[in-house]
């Protein structure tokens, strides 16, 4: 059974190597957003052939094709998740990196309205919160 990214592989028609098939499932698979490191761990754990080379081709060749983001969460690394069809935001964990996701309506609905202000219709936007943990 082919996992979403996968399916949105052959979808478009991207060649699937029985490596790029392990890194889109552990992909698919990641509720976190790991970054080439994590995610060349957790695919040579199924395949200690995978180099870490192949996970940076992969990722960059998912994420030119519109199945996967890339975020720089001002860590130094990238990390990746699947591009869905739900938006949503990210507030990052300045302590330990952790990145927790969030949807907010009225955040939606004040981001359009700013636009409309500044004679803009908002077609696209990204927001990342970065924060320490409350005691």
């Amino acid at each position: 059974m082919q996992d979403r990214i996968e399916k949105l592989c052959v979808e478009k028609g991207l060649r699937m190597t029985e490596q790029r098939r392990i890194i889109a499932r552990v992909l698919s698979q990641s509720s976190d957003h790991p970054d080439v490191e994590e995610l060349h761990k957790r695919a040579s754990a199924l395949d200690k052939r995978i180099s870490i080379a192949t996970v940076y081709r992969t990722v960059h060749l998912l994420s030119e094709s519109g199945i996967v983001e890339r975020h720089d969460f001002r860590d130094g690394r990238s990390r990746y998740e699947e591009l869905g069809t739900d938006h949503h935001d990210h507030l990052i964990d300045m302590r330990t990196g952790k990145v927790l996701e969030f949807s907010d309506p009225r955040i939606e609905e004040l981001q359009r309205e700013i636009a409309k202000q500044l004679g803009f219709e908002l077609v696209d936007h990204r927001m990342e919160l970065y924060g320490i943990p409350l005691k």
